[in-house]
């Protein structure tokens, strides 16, 4: 009897874009009432990975006849991040450059509170102000959720995989 394997793929992009989905709208909520998206709120949206993560899992596990390698953990893991970096990416482009286009001044002049209130020095504060402005124009939140996403979602991958993970008996 030949069984045939469910793709590691197909399932971790499917709910790799459902989960992304909802953390765009759980953004959106944030964004829309004003809630402080890079506080611990916006961090929230991290649960919302990691369960996709782990209803993907279990999808494949389901379609796999209860088996899933840690390999196969990870990849699903992974993919299902990268479904969310993408995602994630594309809303805030579009959300900074059409539905909020002050929202990176906006985020820049609270940044600069903060850092005076640190007490740095004037040119302290408009180095770093200079630094943050190029890596927050809209393409590069895009390529910088992507990035984020994959090393974290990696990292989370690592743990739920070797927790979900259920390797086939060598002889059966």
């Amino acid at each position: 009897m030949t069984e045939t394997q469910p793709s590691v793929s197909s399932v971790a992009l499917k709910y790799g874009f459902i989960g992304a989905l909802v953390s765009v709208v759980f953004t959106a909520v944030l964004l829309i009432t004003g809630v402080n998206v890079s506080g611990w709120i916006g961090s929230l949206g991290y649960l919302i990975l990691i369960a996709f993560m782990v209803i993907a899992m279990k999808e494949y596990k389901k379609q796999n006849y209860g088996y899933m390698s840690y390999g196969q953990g990870l990849g699903i893991g992974t993919l299902v991040s990268l479904a969310f970096g993408v995602l994630g990416g594309v809303f805030m482009f579009i959300y900074t450059s059409f539905v909020d286009p002050e929202y990176t001044s906006n985020m820049m002049d609270k940044q600069r509170i903060e850092l005076e209130e640190r007490g740095m020095s004037d040119e302290q504060i408009e180095q770093a102000i200079a630094m943050g402005e190029s890596f927050s124009s809209p393409m590069m939140m895009i390529v910088w959720s992507i990035v984020g996403y994959l090393f974290i979602g990696f990292l989370i991958s690592l743990i739920v995989a070797a927790v979900m993970k259920n390797k086939r008996p060598e002889f059966e």
